[in-house]
């Protein structure tokens, strides 16, 4: 888990936190989240959904996102916690652990999607298309998505043959070939079909 504080807190009446994940639908690696609360005072420009940023331009927003918001935290679930209680659930927790990592706790919880996670001290809301339309939640997703993406490159670097840098754990045709060709590294979520499929296979021959 990472977290960070702005020193100079300027807290607003309500502190509300934005929330979001990256990694629901990749078949290998853990599922990331962030939860930020921002400055309302200080416009971080060029917010959106991280889908929508090029590589390098979500990497120059997370910097200023830590150097700027008043608090954020990344967290994430393993793939054991991922195939154990199933990918909804992990993703779930690992928005309750960047919300309660948060350094000052939020009054209120905006969170991307059409659920929010049990257990958490405050109110909660979810924002359906909240990474394009609530810019706390905006920082959310590219602290998840930098995040994620880092962690995916430290993944090629240990399984090289499966090409995690380019397809970041996506069943892309290259992957799933790989995935056929290699079978699973210890990294691949074996409660996602594609991956089960090869371990089936193997109680059948």
């Amino acid at each position: 888990m990472q977290a960070g504080l702005f020193d100079d807190l300027s807290m607003p009446a309500l502190i509300c936190a934005g929330v979001d994940e990256a990694g629901r639908g990749p078949l290998a690696g853990p599922v990331f989240a962030a939860a930020v609360i921002l400055d309302e005072g200080t416009l971080i420009e060029g917010l959106d959904d991280s889908k929508k940023l090029s590589a390098a331009r979500r990497e120059e927003l997370a910097l200023e996102v830590r150097e700027r918001a008043l608090a954020w935290c990344i967290a994430s679930a393993t793939v054991a916690e991922i195939d154990q209680f199933n990918i909804l659930q992990a993703t779930m927790l690992a928005m309750r652990r960047a919300c309660e990592g948060l350094q000052h706790p939020p009054q209120q919880v905006l969170v991307d999607g059409n659920q929010v996670p049990h257990g958490l001290p405050c109110t909660a809301q979810y924002v359906i298309g909240g990474d394009a339309k609530v810019p706390a939640i905006s920082a959310a997703s590219i602290l998840a998505k930098t995040a994620r993406d880092a962690y995916c490159n430290q993944m090629h670097e240990r399984f090289p043959d499966y090409g995690f840098d380019r397809h970041k754990g996506y069943a892309t045709a290259f992957h799933l070939q790989r995935l056929l060709d290699l079978g699973p590294c210890d990294e691949h979520r074996r409660s996602f079909a594609p991956v089960k499929r090869h371990f089936d296979l193997l109680l059948t021959t």
